[in-house]
């Protein structure tokens, strides 16, 4: 039973921590809207995501009114693309028009974000698979609201080099296409290994071919709580400096708290749309808000910057015991539960690039330890697709050998260097131009065929 101090507790989280709900995401399958016919196609998707969806971000609102916890987003995901348009679409155009279908039904219902626009290539790519990712480069220029996800390997597959290549390329138009915003579009497309198919967070949500016919995910987050609980438990140790088993336990609990906010706006949410709960997500999520930072949890913990020696330490025993908290909130802890380490949307991963604390090798190392990967990174705009594709393939392998999900979501930004600022706005945040290795790897890129799946995973 929830008691008054749990209440003060709680309100106090919201109101000087930072702590929200960072999305509701109504998940939709569209395999039912696939017709021979593209307009027949994109009208079946209009009015499908519109008759779901049109209450989601009015209930979302509330939610958030009646019981004081800020909804920041409410958003969308959608079944892959390429395979709802695998019959109708016969060029990148075709697409397109798909693209374009799918943003007016998003601006129509109010959702920020509609994730979807997607393929699964893990092993390799139809024609329909193809002709989407061609397609990525316009579709994200004359769109609002679409975020692009392409899946190029699992533990069990392996990982498509056909597709990574491509895809190097891929993000370099797409760049190239969004230049007048900074080459924004490419800080909505997502290349991953191992993606889930719950995952509420962008860009890289879709709803997995295995998920019900519509379902409520809710990702939460709080990264400025567990920075003041961490605050307060070596302000109250003897010697200033908390014993190991108290601050693992200390992010522990919080992470319940968290995780038991996010369940109740998820039960609620589902019940009121009459969609069933599918999963909380509980990634700590930070945003460009000063204190709302993993990157300030990480020192907290005891390194100077992120990107000090032990960083990768701290940062694995802080993913570890959120998700230790989480599954004993909730009985349906899924998606990417864990930290992000975005450089964009954190000032303090911003602060330690600037302070030339954190490297993007650095950061490739902590993938090894978060939840998601290399996220929102600026480079030179002159960087090579060959680059971009070596590491995404070592962003990749990560995930391979390590049987979790990993992503790159890599943004050259076109006429800038290192050392210019590229401002995104908004939950992207502002981001340093930061070097990149440009050492040649085209020989290893440019083979054909794909990196066999590791020995470990022939577990049947």
């Amino acid at each position: 039973m929830i008691n008054i101090s749990e209440v003060i507790e709680t309100n106090k989280m919201i109101e000087q921590e930072n702590l929200d709900v960072r999305t509701i995401t109504m998940g939709i399958s569209l395999l039912s809207c696939a017709d021979s016919s593209l307009e027949k196609t994109c009208e079946n998707i209009y009015k499908k995501i519109t008759s779901f969806a049109k209450n989601l971000v009015e209930t979302g609102n509330e939610i958030s009114r009646e019981f004081g916890i800020p909804v920041v987003n409410k958003r969308i995901s959608i079944t892959p693309i390429s395979l709802v348009g695998a019959n109708c679409c016969h060029s990148p155009e075709d697409y397109v028009k798909i693209a374009l279908t799918l943003d007016r039904a998003a601006k129509e219902v109010g959702v920020n974000f509609l994730g979807g626009y997607s393929a699964i290539v893990s092993k390799g790519m139809t024609h329909s698979d193809r002709l989407l990712i061609e397609s990525i480069p316009h579709a994200l220029a004359v769109t609002e609201r679409i975020c692009s996800s392409i899946n190029v390997g699992s533990t069990k597959t392996g990982i498509n080099m056909d597709a990574i290549r491509l895809l190097g390329e891929i993000i370099v138009k797409t760049a190239e296409r969004t230049k007048e915003n900074d080459s924004l579009g490419c800080a909505k497309l997502v290349v991953l290994c191992n993606a889930p198919d719950d995952n509420p967070f962008m860009a890289g949500a879709f709803h997995g071919v295995s998920e019900a016919e519509a379902i409520i995910n809710v990702g939460v987050s709080g990264p400025g709580v567990v920075k003041y609980a961490l605050e307060q438990m070596d302000a109250n140790a003897e010697n200033g400096l908390a014993s190991f088993e108290t601050l693992g336990e200390t992010i522990k609990k919080t992470a319940f708290k968290i995780t038991r906010v996010g369940q109740l706006v998820a039960q609620e949410a589902a019940a009121r749309l009459g969609v069933p709960f599918g999963i909380i997500d509980l990634s700590l999520a930070p945003t460009p808000a000063v204190g709302d930072s993993v990157a300030d949890i990480l020192h907290c913990m005891g390194v100077e910057h992120a990107g000090a020696p032990g960083t990768t330490a701290c940062l694995a025993m802080l993913n570890d015991q959120v998700k230790k908290g989480g599954v004993m909130a909730s009985s349906y802890v899924g998606g990417l539960s864990g930290a992000f380490i975005p450089v964009s949307e954190d000032q303090g991963m911003i602060d330690a690039v600037e302070a030339g604390a954190l490297t993007i090798e650095k950061l490739e190392a902590m993938t090894c330890v978060c939840s998601v990967g290399l996220d929102m990174i600026a480079i030179p705009g002159n960087t090579s697709p060959e680059t971009i594709s070596g590491i995404i393939a070592d962003e990749s392998a990560i995930g391979m050998i390590n049987q979790k999900t990993t992503a790159v979501r890599i943004i050259p930004v076109i006429g800038k260097t290192v050392g210019d600022t590229v401002e995104f706005g908004g939950l992207l945040g502002h981001a340093p131009v930061m070097p990149v290795n440009t050492f040649d790897c085209s020989r290893f890129v440019n083979r054909l065929g794909r990196i066999p799946a590791p020995i470990h995973s022939f577990k049947n």
